[in-house]
């Protein structure tokens, strides 16, 4: 006999979509107080990036066919490179120890920018987080860029953003260590100067008993089993009290082999996320707590396992620089909102985030679907790979190339970013945070 879940009432989602078309309606884009760079330099590359167009836009569908997951995609980054190639440039793969890396870059001296392509896809959805879209107009940028931009500009082609966190490896191996601003843009369901992203770290739990005989002997046994479902039980509890938009979601990967032997292990997988460093990191402590005091309940002992891939920070976003990109969409139609007009707890994580605790960056996101489609969703997928993923191709590269042509020509503007850097904390000793 089989019964059907309940689905769950779409109510409060109706509720919010209104309500977040209301306040869309009635928002003001984000602005700049600084010029960036001058026509003279901004035509040549706002030309050069319509050039491409064709071309940008053949790559992010030719990505969206053929989707690769994480540190998986040698097909996408081969693509990415003979795409380079053809216009003159001879990418580097395999940089930072990552097999499905890239990075390639023009001009010897001055400020230096790096544009940030993403190419991994999802299990079983393909490019349901477009990063087919996001790869394209990195690559878009950087090609616009090239000959045209004072300073230095380095293409970075980024592995495993989806949970393998393909940044924080290439920036402990030294790559980002000469670059002082770095940019890249997210598809989404609204444009958006500034979104935020929550920090991640994840969690195996461990437990380990001693096994009996469940009928004849279960006196004898210590049940690893009843120990993790304390702990979920104990995180379950937790959630009442978190601060707004932070999320834990967890889920049993070792139960036991048999009702008739008390289980001698169990195991959980928890994601933690929080939308401030020092928040993720008191959160941690707590898990560890209840996996402690659940064991001890239970005559168990644990072991906790923290981020066997890199941990992400959330997002620290640079209002001065994204207030370039929002001015710069504008040449497209395109007018990005400021934070807190779409629900931010609307959101996931990011390895972005690990480099913007190094150095100034922006994420803005890009809207190539409907206000309803979410991230991570066949319909999603389809939107990346649609008209709408097409065009956002077109006004995202545009959008890069400008941003970073302004940053690299604005003096003023430079200075700034880096004011505002330096006022939130400056760079953070990223691997060593959490210790």
């Amino acid at each position: 006999m089989r019964s059907e879940p309940v689905r769950p009432d779409d109510g409060y989602l109706r509720a919010l979509v209104a309500a977040t078309e209301r306040a869309v309606a009635d928002a003001e884009p984000l602005d700049s107080d600084h010029a960036g760079a001058p026509d003279g330099l901004r035509e040549p590359v706002a030309d050069a990036v319509v050039e491409l167009g064709d071309e940008l836009v053949a790559l992010s569908r030719d990505l969206h066919a053929h989707p690769e997951t994480s540190f998986d995609e040698h097909r996408s980054v081969a693509a990415v490179a003979d795409l380079l190639k053809r216009h003159g440039h001879e990418p580097e793969l395999g940089v930072g120890g990552l097999e499905t890396a890239l990075r390639v870059g023009v001009g010897n001296d001055g400020p230096h920018v790096g544009i940030l392509a993403e190419y991994d896809a999802l299990p079983g959805i393909g490019h349901g987080c477009g990063h087919n879209v996001i790869c394209t107009t990195a690559v878009g940028a950087y090609l616009a860029l090239a000959g045209r931009a004072p300073g230095r500009v380095t293409l970075f082609g980024t592995p495993a953003e989806e949970g393998g966190g393909g940044k924080e490896t290439m920036a402990r191996a030294g790559l980002f260590d000469d670059v002082d601003a770095v940019v890249m843009l997210h598809p989404f369901s609204h444009d958006i100067a500034m979104h935020p992203f929550l920090g991640r770290r994840q969690v195996e739990m461990v437990f380990h008993g001693v096994a009996a005989h469940a009928a004849a002997q279960p006196f004898m046994g210590r049940n690893a089993l009843d120990a993790a479902v304390a702990a979920y039980t104990g995180v379950a509890a937790l959630r009442q009290h978190l601060p707004p938009g932070d999320r834990l979601h967890g889920v049993f990967t070792d139960g036991g082999a048999r009702p008739n032997v008390v289980p001698d292990r169990a195991a959980l997988m928890f994601y933690v996320r929080s939308t401030e460093p020092d928040t993720l990191r008191d959160l941690a402590a707590r898990l560890t707590a209840i996996a402690d005091g659940a064991a001890l309940m239970h005559g168990c002992g644990v072991e906790l396992t923290w981020d066997e891939k890199p941990a992400y920070l959330p997002i620290r976003h640079n209002r001065t620089l994204a207030g370039r990109w929002a001015v710069n969409q504008r040449d497209c139609g395109r007018s990005p909102l400021a934070p807190g007009v779409v629900p931010e707890f609307l959101t996931g994580s990011t390895d972005l985030g690990n480099l913007s605790y190094r150095m100034p960056a922006i994420h803005p996101m890009l809207a190539i679907s409907g206000p309803t489609d979410s991230l991570h969703t066949v319909e999603f997928a389809e939107a990346a790979g649609g008209p709408g993923g097409d065009a956002g191709v077109r006004d995202g590269a545009l959008g890069l190339a400008l941003t970073a042509l302004d940053y690299l020509a604005d003096p003023a503007l430079r200075e700034a970013v880096h004011a505002e850097f330096e006022a939130q904390g400056g760079a953070v000793d990223v691997p060593h945070y959490f210790e």
